[in-house]
């Protein structure tokens, strides 16, 4: 969003009563891009606690069918939004999906990389995962979120053009090299 159309967002929502929005409107870029990474991070907090808490009362096999669940839904709304932010329509094959990702919420607080790619085919990769690596300094295992990446990602990529195939390379459970956590394969 440009300048002057975050100016116009923020006059429309002035009348319509957002304080929250128009709060926005008078900070620098510094000052934004600071409350982005750090609502993003408000977010993933939200994420592990709502499954730690339905894995505290249903286990970790339920825990993970729901989150697989709300996953599903979840990914397809943000492909949206971001394709609507970037003024892009389903279908733009792999370039839009490799520009869609650099959009997610993910791509504010995890290091990701796009390998091989071309007009038919990209390999993307979560180099460094906020979940994962928080696991690996609290000395527990890899979280097993294979599974659900399989959704979400697939979802994702469906969303941003149907035609696009995905396929999991590696993610834990499975074992993966130390140059990064997942691997995901994108083919239209």
């Amino acid at each position: 969003m440009g300048d002057a159309e975050l100016h116009g967002y923020a006059i429309a929502t002035e009348m319509a009563g957002d304080e929250g929005v128009q709060l926005l409107s008078g900070l620098g870029k510094g000052e934004l891009i600071k409350i982005i990474i750090d609502d993003a991070k408000n977010w993933l907090a939200h994420d592990g606690l709502w499954f730690q808490a339905v894995e505290s009362v249903h286990g970790m096999d339920e825990a993970i069918a729901a989150d697989r669940a709300a996953w599903e839904k979840f990914t397809v709304i943000e492909a949206k939004r971001i394709m609507e932010r970037l003024g892009m329509k389903p279908g733009g094959g792999i370039p839009a999906l490799v520009e869609c990702l650099k959009h997610r919420l993910y791509a504010r607080l995890n290091l990701q990389d796009v390998m091989e790619q071309s007009d038919s085919r990209v390999v993307f990769r979560m180099v460094d995962c906020r979940v994962q690596s928080a696991r690996r300094r609290k000395g527990l295992a890899d979280f097993p979120c294979k599974t659900v990446g399989i959704v979400e990602y697939a979802e994702f990529a469906r969303t941003i053009d149907p035609r696009i195939r995905t396929r999991c390379i590696a993610c834990p459970p499975d074992a993966h090299p130390d140059q990064y956590w997942c691997a995901w394969e994108f083919t239209l």
